[in-house]
């Protein structure tokens, strides 16, 4: 069952700040899509948010090794701090491709995507400072299935991408032709979305994880 002693509080301290630094992270990128020219300064803030949370991994598996009984399942803890970065690790593959690419334009579709991250990274931060005690499992359990919601918004807004750049005409209602993408930056943005909408369904897999232990200990 979930305990509140000092070493129990080490791995849910650690769920909260590993939570706050993907937030960090996702609003960093939203700010780079809607300020392209800052781009470089931005990815540098989620990189160094990246770092915060891989030490913040690092020590909780760590303490998980050094820890002979843990407030809640052992594989528990580690797949859950382990998915919470591969989130931030999404985050900050798209930021790197951002410079990499020489990206100078943003698109509407990535402002919304990033957009929506934020509100995964936003509920996850909530979930994670509620864990503690699991004191309001229910509030947890809404904040897991508003993550599921987000997560089915993203995919949405990437088909619509998709769509988008390979499209060689106008809107849906069949307006003008026009030249189509070059293919060098369809593959930009493709992988740039790629790893957007795999950014929410990383966030989509903790909300999953987190839920299950919610079930379980609840």
């Amino acid at each position: 069952m979930f305990g509140i002693s000092t070493k129990d509080d080490t791995f849910f301290q650690a769920f909260k700040d590993h939570a706050q630094k993907s937030l960090e992270g996702a609003r960093a990128l939203e700010e780079m899509f809607e300020n392209m020219d800052r781009k470089a300064e931005l990815a540098a803030d989620v990189k160094k948010a990246e770092n915060a949370a891989d030490t913040i991994t690092h020590d909780t598996l760590k303490a998980l090794h050094e820890t002979w009984i843990t407030p809640i399942d052992r594989d528990d803890i580690h797949t859950l701090i382990t998915t919470m970065d591969d989130v931030l690790d999404a985050i900050h593959a798209v930021s790197d491709r951002v410079v990499i690419f020489e990206i100078e334009a943003s698109r509407d579709e990535a402002k919304e995507l990033a957009k929506v991250l934020v509100q995964c990274c936003e509920k996850m931060k909530e979930a994670m400072d509620l864990l503690p005690g699991l004191k309001k499992p229910q509030e947890i359990l809404i904040l897991c299935r508003e993550i599921d919601r987000l997560e089915s918004e993203a995919d949405a807004i990437f088909r619509r991408a998709l769509g988008n750049i390979y499209r060689t005409r106008g809107g849906a209602d069949g307006g003008p032709y026009r030249d189509a993408m070059n293919p060098v930056e369809i593959l930009k943005w493709r992988d740039l979305f790629d790893n957007l909408e795999g950014a929410t369904d990383r966030a989509n897999d903790v909300a999953n994880i987190l839920e299950g232990i919610v079930l379980e200990y609840a």
